[in-house]
């Protein structure tokens, strides 16, 4: 337990923090910061539960609560995260080379929606070939259930989901299970209800708005202890709770004009803790940009993060499987962006988007640029959760389609990120759910949400009601799906792949000079080839025949039937909607 409670109030004539029984004056240090000795009177090292008051106003709870068992209006509870006795020091840590993620959001991955329930999967998990699981964000939010953006005390576990022991019990049984976690993080913006922040000092800025609420001040005056804030969550995940990685949200929306970008501070911070630690440790950025500077190392201008999610990927990728060109995919609907971003990263790479109506983005150094650095899904939780009934693929596709889509990011150039319940095409959507107390916030978002896709087109009448715990429910996966066949074929494909992808070479090459696509626009086949194995799909209605070098077939996977109908020394007869990986067998 700390010596003595501190919270930096700079602009504060008074500051005090209560306890259960006693109020204690806060003397300041003259930078901005408050302490207080521990009383002698507490009772040895359990728990307490205390508030900050500012100028005699509050209790509020503080900026850097570890635990909040009572909700974030509530008092804070002290926590020690060296009382727990870690059983993962045989755990060495993953690098995100060849690695395969799995991204989840906790309170609808099981039907408990809890960290000690998702343990239970770590099984299934590791016989798809997770390498590390993506958490959606964890910190403390109002309410009982949303997707995690909303949190306002971001050094706090929800409690909902076990709070911070938890926590650590699940990151612990995860190195057991050989699984690293990355955990995503919002440092953008902070929700609604219940940030008091702005109660203490100068944590946002008031003049850049991100769309979700009000940027923080990394830029502006007094913004060091804002940076200091941001900095020290960080590397708390990664230290206190051995976390081996962080997935650094819409880093398009931090305000920075500081000559030392945040990002780039936060990179060099990290990459010491890293070798402090003896363990690889990640940043992954979401960003909109499409700029490799993000992950260029930093000695020659770049941040030096690790890697970066390819939207372009996604987008390519749903075109070609689905047909659907409305919005953002219009850029996207020739099979010709699809073989582009596999053989170059992006497919806005200084070319013009009509959707955006400008240039959009910067192209990647191929010759330099390792392929994994970029973090691929054909499904994720923007991407379903954004859409207006929040349906997956699985509501619309094939099961030759799905298997296309996942053969497509599984053994593709880049670092491949599946979305909960893709691998056994789960039938339950997963849309956007809210649990504001307010009724007043809880129908600005209702409103707010459906006027967003009045906006683009969908009929407002297929929004299902964020508010409505029935939306929340319906997104929970059903796991007893994986009993019924349909289901079990797609799952085994799943992980036929995860064993494809660890047993060849080529398929974790990090050369893009070791990556080529052909394709035909009309016929609507691709051969996506890397080294000496070959990826073909037949995205038509009607089977094609398809050029191959490859000798033997390796997997495979059809809608109906065999993918495979007939072939010949130089091509295969694909039927439609399947897939077919051929090599040279081992």
């Amino acid at each position: 337990m700390p010596a003595e409670f501190e919270v930096w109030a700079p602009d504060a004539k008074t500051v005090a923090v209560e306890l259960t029984d006693q109020t204690l004056p806060m003397t300041p240090r003259g930078d901005g910061w408050w302490h207080a000795p521990r009383s002698v009177t507490e009772p040895g090292d359990r728990p307490v539960d205390y508030g900050f008051l500012i100028d005699e106003e509050g209790p509020f709870p503080d900026p850097c609560s570890r635990h909040q068992p009572n909700g974030v209006h509530a008092k804070s509870r002290t926590f020690d995260p060296g009382e727990h006795v870690w059983q993962d020091g045989a755990w060495t840590g993953r690098q995100l080379a060849g690695s395969t993620i799995y991204e989840l959001h906790l309170g609808t991955f099981t039907p408990e929606g809890t960290l000690d329930a998702a343990v239970g999967r770590l099984a299934h998990l590791a016989s798809i070939g997770v390498d590390f699981v993506e958490l959606l964000p964890v910190n403390a939010f109002n309410g009982t259930h949303n997707w995690g953006y909303d949190g306002v005390l971001w050094y706090a576990v929800h409690e909902g989901y076990g709070g911070p022991a938890a926590y650590q019990r699940f990151v612990d049984a995860c190195h057991q299970a050989g699984i690293g976690v990355i955990q995503d993080v919002v440092y953008n913006h902070l929700g609604p209800s219940g940030n008091y922040l702005p109660k203490f000092g100068p944590y946002l800025n008031e003049a850049g708005d991100t769309g979700w609420g009000s940027s923080l001040n990394l830029d502006g005056p007094q913004s060091d202890p804002v940076r200091r804030y941001i900095l020290d969550n960080a590397l708390m995940w990664l230290g206190d709770y051995h976390v081996d990685g962080l997935r650094l949200d819409a880093v398009h929306a931090l305000r920075d004009d500081h000559a030392l970008h945040l990002l780039e501070e936060l990179a060099t911070e990290v990459d010491v803790l890293s070798a402090t630690c003896g363990r690889p440790l990640s940043l992954i950025a979401e960003s909109d940009l499409n700029d490799p500077r993000l992950i260029t190392p930093r000695d020659t201008g770049g941040y030096g993060l690790t890697g970066q999610w390819s939207d372009d990927f996604h987008h390519a990728v749903h075109v070609a499987v689905s047909g659907e060109t409305m919005g953002y995919y219009a850029d996207f609907e020739p099979l010709g962006a699809l073989a582009k971003v596999l053989t170059h990263g992006f497919f806005h790479d200084g070319t013009f988007s009509s959707f955006r109506g400008r240039t959009h983005g910067r192209p990647i150094d191929t010759a330099r640029m390792p392929t994994w650095r970029l973090v691929v899904g054909n499904q994720n939780h923007d991407q379903i959760g954004n859409r207006a009934t929040g349906d997956r693929l699985s509501a619309t596709l094939d099961a030759g389609q799905l298997a296309i889509a996942a053969t497509l990011t599984l053994l593709g150039p880049f670092t491949p990120m599946l979305f909960m319940g893709e691998e056994w095409g789960a039938s339950t959507p997963w849309q956007f759910f809210t649990s504001h107390p307010e009724p007043e916030l809880g129908e600005a978002v209702r409103t707010g949400r459906i006027g967003e896709f009045a906006r683009m087109g969908w009929d407002p009448a297929l929004v299902p009601d964020p508010q409505d715990p029935a939306t929340f429910t319906r997104s929970v996966l059903d796991w007893d799906e994986l009993s019924q066949p349909a289901h079990a074929r797609l799952l085994g494909f799943y992980q036929a792949l995860a064993r494809l992808r660890r047993s060849r070479p080529d398929f974790t090459d990090p050369r893009f000079g070791r990556v080529a696509v052909d394709f035909d626009e009309n016929e609507r086949w691709l051969r996506l080839r890397r080294g000496d194995t070959e990826v073909l799909v037949n995205l038509g209605t009607e089977a094609r025949q398809v050029p191959t070098d490859a000798p033997a077939l390796l997997a495979s996977f059809a809608a109906a039937g065999d993918a495979v109908r007939a072939r010949t020394p130089t091509t295969v007869l694909l039927a439609a909607h399947s897939v077919a990986v051929l090599g040279t067998p081992e």
